[in-house]
């Protein structure tokens, strides 16, 4: 499966996604810039995390409009694989692809550290088969996922809620949310399942070598050629 990293001016985890996907999984990933208006060619689509125009106007706003924005929605509308993290979520929502929005944090800080995540959907192509709980880390100030009660119950209804927020044990609690995120979401998915939206960076841990390896199972879909 070949792969592109979208680069944007002040997406600063761009390398951490192709190293992970090609030094430790095996996938053949690429970079392209925000100004591409092409992607053929490739089989799936990361957005990956930083501060995009110095999160001027909100995290993700100007990213979203750059030129490549209409061929990652192209990508959606086929049902290929797009994984926005972090920024790259942010991203989504701005764009349209995800419902919602991504705000301050509830206590108005940068948050910096390792946090635990539960699988809620489990038949999409990010989901399938990965861990229940992971442990993973999250970098962000503006992280905490809203949507009107409508979409909130639609995300439900749907199986379209992917990851919330939990402790160590697998409980859902408003003391395991660490942004004050709606319902404890951690990442969203859109109808079709194939587009994915999470602020924690799966990215970054991909081998106990680099702090833990519970991210692996999710971003070696990548690796594998399904589509």
């Amino acid at each position: 499966m070949r792969v592109a990293v979208i680069q944007t001016p002040g997406s600063n985890c761009d390398q951490d996604a192709y190293f992970s996907l090609r030094d430790y999984l095996g996938a053949d990933a690429e970079y392209v810039w925000h100004r591409e208006t092409s992607l053929e060619g490739f089989d799936a689509v990361v957005l990956p995390g930083g501060f995009t125009y110095g999160d001027y106007l909100r995290g993700g706003a100007i990213a979203a409009q750059s030129p490549v924005l209409f061929e990652v929605k192209r990508f959606a509308h086929e049902g290929k694989p797009v994984i926005g993290i972090c920024n790259g979520f942010q991203i989504l929502t701005e764009s349209g692809i995800l419902p919602g929005a991504l705000v301050r944090n509830e206590n108005r800080r940068f948050l910096c550290k390792k946090v635990f995540i539960k699988r809620v959907n489990a038949t999409s192509f990010w989901t399938e088969g990965v861990p229940e709980v992971m442990a993973v880390p999250i970098a962000h100030n503006e992280g905490r996922y809203i949507a009107d009660e409508v979409t909130l119950n639609q995300l439900e209804a749907e199986d379209r809620i992917a990851f919330v927020y939990c402790d160590q044990d697998g409980n859902v609690t408003p003391a395991a949310n660490p942004n004050g995120a709606s319902r404890n979401i951690a990442g969203i998915l859109n109808a079709g399942g194939n587009v994915l939206g999470m602020m924690p960076h799966p990215e970054r841990v991909v081998s106990e070598l680099i702090g833990g390896s519970d991210g692996r199972r999710l971003l070696a879909r990548l690796a594998v050629p399904t589509w």
